[in-house]
């Protein structure tokens, strides 16, 4: 377990950039809402060798005052991203399809890792009325894991986090961009395809992530919304199957799949465009934020 119970990424008024341990002026105050007039103070965390988890690592008693939240990893620290696909029970069902036996995997390079507050650029190729969200709860490995049972995996965490699955619709299932079967790593890997934030909150502050409840809004309306306890694979079957003959490095960060309520599900389509904001909040997590333009 590390040193911090909760942890961010940040520039601080006096322009460095830095990771802390926010310091909540309540307790249900939303960190993800953070800008420079909020004076959000934290600790600061002494990262030792780079490493967020490494057992050196302390927050110290350095207090800095938030000017602009960031992601809470870098595209270095993320040796890549596992995701878990049809994995909402209610997301399933409605779909018409039965309950899957194992996980649907794929992955995103950590080129699609996109800090909070930044945005969701759309590549041309994906710009014609495809481009989707999908809010997603995510954790964080935080030792190497292999062949991981059941009853072992939340030792492996280091904690949760807020993310979203940004996918191109046309090129994951229009057989004429796709191809025979739908595919699923070229239309959500393009970069700034993988938002994640605001914050990473250690298991020690959720010790059970079924209690997690989702909710994603689109321009301030809400298009998703469901308990974690939906999922259909839960937390410690997704580390022990995602490590089987597999090593999950330190730093995978996994994402476990989106409730109904995607775009391209709806009775009339709604895609994303320029100018819109996505907002992924997990309760005890925070709210991540991203705007969307065209590259």
């Amino acid at each position: 377990m590390p040193a911090w119970k909760r942890l961010i990424r940040f520039t601080s008024t006096d322009g460095q950039t830095v990771r802390g341990e926010p310091i909540l002026p309540t307790e249900d105050f939303d960190v993800g809402s953070t800008t420079e007039e909020t004076g959000l103070k934290a600790k600061v965390i002494n990262v030792v060798n780079g490493d967020i988890f490494d057992p050196k690592t302390t927050v110290t008693d350095e207090v800095v005052t938030v000017k602009t939240l960031l992601g809470p990893v870098e595209v270095s620290e993320v040796p890549i991203i596992r995701c878990i696909g049809l994995n909402f029970i209610k997301h399933i069902q409605e779909g018409g399809r039965t309950l899957p036996p194992y996980p649907a995997t794929f992955i995103k390079a950590n080129t699609c890792l996109q800090d909070h507050g930044a945005p969701i650029v759309i590549p041309k190729i994906a710009q014609d009325e495809q481009a989707d969200y999908e809010g997603e709860m995510c954790f964080i490995i935080s030792r190497d894991a292999k062949d991981v049972p059941e009853s072992e995996a939340y030792s492996y965490i280091g904690g949760y986090l807020c993310g979203n699955d940004v996918s191109s619709r046309k090129l994951q299932r229009d057989p004429k961009l796709a191809g025979t079967v739908p595919q699923w790593n070229f239309s959500k890997g393009f970069d700034t395809y993988a938002p994640l934030g605001p914050q990473i909150v250690s298991t020690e502050v959720i010790p059970d992530p079924s209690k997690l409840y989702i909710k994603t809004k689109v321009n301030g309306e809400v298009r998703q919304s469901e308990t974690i306890d939906d999922l259909c694979f839960k937390v410690p079957t997704l580390v022990s199957y995602c490590s089987q003959g597999t090593t999950l490095k330190k730093g995978t960060v996994i994402m476990t799949g989106t409730p109904s309520g995607v775009g391209y599900a709806m009775k009339n389509p709604q895609f994303l465009k320029p100018g819109d904001t996505v907002e992924v909040e997990l309760n005890l997590v925070g709210t991540l934020r991203n705007t969307v333009e065209y590259a």
